[in-house]
């Protein structure tokens, strides 16, 4: 099928790369699986997906040194790991290199189903009626994933876009933690939590130029836009 999904799969593991494939392409999409980080590296380069699915511990290069690779070249793909590994450093580590996900082995394949599909499905999903939004003197294109001030335009992650997004729409008030890791990640664990928090980190960052908007903290309730009148 011309318009099937085209997916990134490098897993060192055979049998399990055999197994993901399988059944991803049983359910329609176009995988290219790659047993090693610089094969999967050229494979990147030399295609277009619209996902990636990265082990952590590959040969040549490691999933972490692959992501942020990926990441040089395109900033709005999704990236999601999946690995043995599962300490919180390990996870944050994924997630500063610009990962969207995390699995943790082992896992159903429902699990990285549903996973797989909150991304992928977002092009189907409602988008809003009007895709540009002023943030004091931030243009956000939502829909073109950008962030732009004085000329000078960011690319933003999926992820980072929805986030933002959220966040100015929901400016009147503070927004609950779960609120956004349901409505963004899907689930509220404490995993999930941990990267929100590194992705409020990175929209600070993107937001500092313009002392008018900040992101605050209400520690242990959740996050506000605030944007100060000029």
């Amino acid at each position: 099928m011309t318009d099937a999904k085209k997916i990134l799969l490098v897993e060192d593991d055979p049998s399990l790369g055999f197994v993901i494939k399988d059944n991803l392409s049983l359910k329609g999409y176009d995988v290219t699986l790659c047993t090693d980080g610089e094969a999967g590296e050229s494979a990147f380069s030399n295609s277009t997906f619209h996902l990636c699915i990265f082990d952590v511990m590959l040969p040549k290069k490691d999933g972490f040194a692959l992501a942020r690779n990926v990441r040089s070249q395109n900033e709005s793909v999704p990236i999601l790991f999946l690995t043995a590994k599962s300490l919180v450093d390990d996870k944050l580590e994924g997630f500063r290199t610009g990962a969207d996900d995390y699995i943790t082995k082992p896992f159903s394949l429902e699990e990285l189903f549903c996973r797989i599909e909150v991304f992928l499905r977002r092009s189907k999903d409602e988008k809003p009626a009007h895709k540009k939004f002023n943030v004091s003197q931030f243009e956000f294109d939502y829909g073109n994933l950008t962030l732009s001030l004085n000329g000078d335009s960011k690319t933003l992650t999926q992820k980072e876009a929805d986030v933002l997004y959220l966040l100015y729409r929901h400016q009147s008030r503070v927004l609950k933690r779960e609120e956004i890791l349901k409505q963004v990640w899907g689930d509220d664990d404490y995993f999930m939590g941990r990267s929100m928090d590194v992705f409020i980190s990175k929209l600070r960052k993107y937001l500092k130029d313009d002392p008018a908007v900040q992101i605050i903290n209400y520690h242990g309730v959740g996050f506000k836009l605030e944007v100060t009148p000029t």
